[in-house]
């Protein structure tokens, strides 16, 4: 699993070939779910059919009584901790006495093949008493007559931000709004091997986002100590955010530790829609009032996230949508509440974006509005309103480095507009299944603008360690990095070697795989690693040149031989956001992305075509300039499918759609061509200057395509995704809807 770089001098700034790219296109990377050990056994979880039930019995005995079955656990059989929670410890490793969501863990099949143990798993018999199940997130924060799915109710977090006392305008525009339920979508399942060690202890290698945390929430329900619970990563196949809460981890030690042989889980598709969180769905409401000429005089919103049935990192969601909840406007009156409630619905949790996706569909539909109402473009709007270093967000942090929004939205305005359509039906919305001719065919544009926090944030100890060290193999200087840092595709193994050889001037870098032997490197998400791991890469490969003393690379370490330093990187410290008022200094990077979006749409038949995206995107210092580009365009692409197709379908807490054939995700047909403008103002307080990239294309592909459907539709639209049937008039025999 070790990956080597090139011998090829590359260094930062420079498009380094990925080491995993020709593995990966030729279908030769070992992903988790391609893990073997002889004598490894099959595990398969058997999980609730209902959204809320009590459990009154189960009987294994069926299940048991299969040839090939070795064993099969329930609660009872949980050695440790029956609970584990990112944030608070609230879901069970399998459910206790009763069930909160459809699909929740309830018992455990281990067998030698694993067709075996699913045929077993449905041998379970489990006596359910169905419940009142809360799924309308808005009745669990305001009527008192919902079950409480917690004792302290069912609002897991109430976020207010509040900023002057002045809310009346020239100018007023209202919207009501909401997200759908977006899933992750990522390519590979959910996939472990867990190996029970001679030490009592157990190995576990697993596709995961964040190694120390999964280490630190399995050993007490493994009733291990730490050191005896290690991971090793995995290749994964996407994460997305879907990867940061424990999935089937526990469940593979479980059964590993009991049978003491190696135990293999893998999701089916299917299963990986019940297996991880989602995308928390949306209902918000907002009130913007500016002066005739479009200045903002105040915002008012109310921000309502489904968190589903277990916290999972919801209260963190809910500060982000709170304090990022007006996007980069400077707005001197605000009066912003966001909630996040308990319900019966498949617990949501992280996912890219992280809270500030929803807000900015909702506040760039009302930035669009305002412009209407005042008489100027989307794009004047924004530039008017817009921060820039040294505004104040409106929790009064202030934006200490470059923010030059009004400079990009002139820049995406400057650059050329695709040609019209022409007349092939393969330009057309529909294709060829001539669906249309192009009759009812309007083009639209729409704008977007997003604002991102980059790494943790409100006080969390954010932090990464990484061990680097050179020495002579072969009498060639060589320099092998080591953290616990999470590749989940976005190219953090290049630029790990990348910082090596710029910093030790030392060709021959190897990236070791990621694991718990190493400190912890956080998690691979918030757009972090490459400012917090690249720091620590950074910090540890400056120790080492410093003990060359002065030296060249192959003469220091002929006269000192193998040097290794271990450093620990920490991004300048933020600070909780108060309860009251919301104001505090929560953030620690802030990142901006605008897009243009061309569209074409059948008003008639609902159908939209993507005809060009363009973004700019301010990302400090560009690093990887291919690998930038593709996060660009990958953000850009899960942007498009919130907005036109992706959602996970719930009613009454079921899921209707947990397949890739009803849950749809743009494909390389869906996604336009894309104009891209990157800019570099280095932020002085991270390393090399570099701004995370990651997230900011995802929020604001989202209202740009969303506000071109609308400009060539003439429909309001205000839920994504947008559907056929919001777009077309469609006579049902009771007149045109």
């Amino acid at each position: 699993m070790t990956e080597t770089a090139s011998v090829t001098r590359q260094g930062v700034g420079e498009s380094v070939r990925r080491p995993d790219g020709v593995l990966k296109v030729t279908g030769e990377f070992a992903y988790a779910s391609d893990l073997w050990l002889d004598g490894m056994v099959w595990g398969v979880t058997l999980r609730s059919p209902h959204a809320s039930a009590w459990i009154r019995s189960i009987d294994v005995g069926p299940a048991l009584a299969v040839p090939g079955v070795l064993a099969v656990l329930t609660h009872e059989d949980v050695p440790g901790d029956k609970r584990y929670g990112l944030e608070h410890k609230d879901q069970p490793v399998l459910a206790i006495d009763q069930v909160n969501y459809q699909g929740e863990p309830v018992a455990l099949v281990a067998a030698d093949h694993p067709e075996t143990a699913r045929r077993a798993a449905e041998k379970i018999v489990i006596e359910y008493e169905i419940r009142q199940a809360v799924t309308d997130p808005y009745k669990a924060a305001h009527d008192e007559t919902q079950p409480k799915l917690r004792p302290g109710g069912n609002i897991l977090r109430r976020q207010p931000v509040k900023v002057g006392d002045t809310f009346e305008a020239d100018v007023v525009v209202t919207g009501e709004y909401e997200v759908g339920m977006q899933d992750q979508a990522f390519l590979g399942p959910e996939s472990g091997l867990a190996v029970p060690a001679e030490d009592g202890g157990v190995d576990l290698y697993i596709a995961t986002q964040w190694l120390h945390v999964d280490r630190d929430q399995l050993a007490p329900c493994l009733g291990l100590p730490p050191e005896k619970v290690r991971l090793t990563l995995s290749g994964v196949g996407g994460a997305f955010g879907a990867r940061e809460d424990l999935s089937m981890q526990a469940h593979a030690c479980m059964l590993a530790l009991r049978l003491n042989r190696p135990v293999k889980i893998v999701y089916g598709r299917e299963e990986s829609f019940f297996g991880h969180v989602h995308r928390h769905p949306a209902r918000m409401r907002y009130e913007h009032g500016a002066t005739r000429d479009g200045r903002l005089v105040y915002v008012k919103a109310d921000i309502l996230l489904d968190g589903g049935a277990y916290c999972s990192s919801s209260p963190a969601v809910v500060g982000n949508a709170a304090s990022l909840g007006v996007g980069p406007y400077e707005v001197p009156n605000v009066d912003v509440v966001a909630t996040g409630v308990y319900t019966n619905n498949p617990p949501c949790g992280a996912m890219r974006g992280f809270g500030a996706v929803q807000a900015c569909f909702a506040y760039e539909s009302q930035m669009d509005r305002l412009a209407e109402a005042c008489g100027l473009s989307p794009l004047e709007i924004r530039i008017r309103n817009a921060v820039s270093q040294g505004s104040h967000l409106i929790t009064g942090q202030v934006i200490d480095s470059p923010a030059p929004l009004a400079d990009m939205l002139r820049r995406l305005h400057a650059m050329p507009l695709p040609p019209p359509a022409d007349d092939d039906l393969r330009s057309l919305p529909g294709g060829v299944s001539q669906t249309t001719h192009g009759e009812s065919v309007r083009r639209g544009v729409g704008y977007g603008v997003g604002i991102k926090n980059i790494c943790f944030s409100e006080g969390f100890d954010d932090y990464s360690t990484a061990r680097v060290r050179a020495e002579l193999i072969n009498g060639e200087p060589h320099v092998t990095v080591h953290t616990a840092a999470a590749e989940v595709g976005q190219g953090l193994v290049t630029i790990q070697a990348q910082i090596a050889r710029t910093e030790l001037g030392i060709d021959q870098v190897t990236v070791a795989t990621a694991d718990t032997a190493v400190g912890s490197a956080g998690s691979s998400s918030a757009s972090r690693q490459s400012y917090v791991t690249g720091g620590a890469v950074k910090t540890a490969c400056e120790a080492v040149r410093e003990r060359f003393e002065g030296l060249p690379p192959r003469e220091a370490l002929e006269k000192f031989g193998p040097i290794e330093e271990t450093r620990v990187y920490r991004h300048r410290p933020t600070y909780p956001l108060d309860p009251m008022t919301g104001q505090g200094s929560s953030h620690t990077q802030l990142a901006l992305c605008v897009h243009r979006a061309v569209v074409d749409v059948d008003a008639e038949l609902g159908l939209v075509k993507v005809v060009e995206l363009a973004a700019v995107q301010d990302v400090g210092r560009i690093m990887n300039p291919q690998a930038l580009e593709g996060q660009i365009h990958g953000g850009s692409a899960q942007g498009l499918g919130l907005a036109l197709m992706e959602e996970i379908q719930i009613r009454d807490g079921r899921v209707l759609n947990p397949s890739f054939t009803d849950y749809l995700i743009p494909t390389i047909l869906d996604m336009p061509p894309m104009t891209m403008e990157i800019l570099e103002n280095p932020d002085p307080a991270a390393p090399y200057g570099l701004r995370g990239a990651g997230e900011p294309p995802t929020l604001s592909s989202t209202p740009a395509i969303a506000a071109a459907v609308r400009a060539a539709s003439g429909r309001q639209l205000t839920r994504v995704p947008i559907r056929p049937e919001d777009i077309a008039l469609v006579d049902y025999g009771e007149g045109i809807r």
